[in-house]
């Protein structure tokens, strides 16, 4: 284990999670679940992971190593940290090939193939980094990506974070660009690093008329996906199947990634769905 996720599991000895999901008050009942109560590497059986350099130019380099439980907490980290690009091709235009090395590492789990699941209430207590540079993400993706690519297969960001704000968004394939359903809410009106100190509540609420997304029973964003259809496909991918995703990423969108805010962690207690 590398010595910084040591380092980070010992700041949570004192807080060893024994969380039990309560009884849902709205006839929703647990369908599936992770405390993370198990020391050692995420639950193979519920988690997957992405490898690589995936999206978005983003800088880090995907891989299981950088996800670890213990005391009841999930971590993720994304450090500085050079590692080689085993796909690299000199002088390629393929920007997950042209780069020899990778100079950070994070982990990226998924539910998908694992757990997919259509409506629901989700929930997820978890402690973010909002400094500079930090990207994490709680989020869902269309299961059904076979010929149906992003955005067609849809998104929902349930918990993401960057540039100073904390968003809940839903993305969809719109007529010649993509379709945004976007709410951004500056973390600096809430105490910005002092919020952050602490764990939240993040829930998603869906259903086939609308995603209601919140922190701490704040509602971010209520999105009406009645009319999100798919401009080419036709299809309404929010009536369709999704996965989950757990994330920390780095730099959006060429964003300073500042030595001194590394390691960024993202720690999650717990994560649940429910269905009627």
């Amino acid at each position: 284990m590398q010595l910084s996720l040591i380092l980070a599991a010992a700041m949570f000895c004192g807080l060893s999670s024994t969380h039990t999901p309560a009884a849902d008050p709205g006839g929703y009942k647990l369908v599936w679940s992770d405390e993370f109560n198990t020391d050692g590497a995420p639950d193979p059986a519920k988690w997957d992971y992405e490898r690589g350099f995936i999206r978005n130019r983003e800088p880090q380099w995907y891989r299981p190593e950088n996800a670890i439980c213990q005391n009841g907490f999930l971590t993720i980290e994304a450090r500085k940290e050079r590692v080689p690009n085993p796909g690299y091709i000199a002088g390629s235009s393929d920007w997950k090939k042209s780069r020899e090395f990778a100079e950070y590492t994070s982990s990226c789990l998924i539910t998908k193939g694992k757990f997919e699941f259509k409506y629901g209430r989700v929930t997820m207590r978890a402690k973010i980094d909002v400094r500079k540079g930090s990207w994490p993400a709680f989020w869902m993706l269309g299961a059904n990506r076979g010929p149906v690519h992003w955005p067609a297969c849809g998104e929902v960001d349930i918990m993401e974070y960057y540039r100073g704000n904390l968003l809940a968004n839903a993305a969809w394939e719109g007529s010649g660009e993509t379709a945004w359903d976007e709410a951004k809410w500056p973390v600096a009106a809430w105490g910005g690093e002092t919020w952050a100190g602490s764990f939240h509540e993040w829930e998603m609420i869906w259903d086939e008329n609308s995603l209601v997304i919140s922190v701490d029973g704040k509602v971010l964003n209520t999105i009406d996906i009645k009319n999100a259809q798919n401009a080419k496909k036709g299809n309404h991918p929010f009536r369709e199947d999704f996965y989950l995703l757990l994330n920390v990423a780095l730099g959006q969108n060429g964003e300073e990634i500042p030595v001194t805010h590394l390691p960024s962690r993202l720690i999650v207690d717990y994560v649940h769905v429910y269905q009627r």
